[in-house]
C-alpha cells in the first residue's frame, strides 16, 4: 500500500476542535485530547439545548400575552380561539411584541378578535 501523508487534513480537524473549544478552561482548550473531549460534550450540550431554548422562548411569550390579555378582561385560551375563528395568522412571538411595543395595537387586534365572535 501506499504512504497516505495526512498533514494538511489532521492540522485541519485539529484547528477546528481547538476553534470549538476556544473559552473553555486550561488544558481543554490548547491540548488536542482533551478538547476533543470538551468539543464533543459542547456539541451535545448546544444540540440538546437548542429545543430546550425554543421550548422557553415560547412559555415566554405565552406568558407575557396571557398577562397583557388579562388586563383587558379575557383569557389567552379564548383570545387565541378567535383569532383563528377569524384568520388572523399572527404567532405568538408577533403577539408577544405587540404586547411589549405596541400596546394599542395589541389592544384593537384583541377588541377586532371579540367583537365579531
Amino acid at each position: 500500500m501506499t504512504r497516505v501523508k495526512r498533514g494538511s487534513v489532521a492540522r485541519k480537524r485539529r484547528k477546528q476542535v481547538l476553534e470549538i473549544t476556544k473559552g473553555a478552561q486550561g488544558a481543554r482548550s490548547t491540548l488536542f485530547r482533551t478538547a476533543n473531549q470538551q468539543a464533543i460534550t459542547t456539541l451535545a450540550n448546544s444540540h440538546r439545548d437548542a429545543g430546550r431554548r425554543k421550548r422557553d422562548l415560547r412559555s415566554l411569550w405565552i406568558l407575557r400575552i396571557n398577562a397583557a390579555i388579562r388586563g383587558q378582561g379575557t383569557q389567552y385560551n379564548v383570545l387565541l380561539h378567535k383569532l383563528r375563528a377569524k384568520h388572523i395568522g399572527l404567532n405568538r412571538k408577533m403577539l408577544a411584541q405587540m404586547c411589549v411595543l405596541d400596546e394599542t395595537g395589541f389592544s384593537s387586534l384583541v377588541s377586532t378578535a371579540s367583537s365579531l365572535v
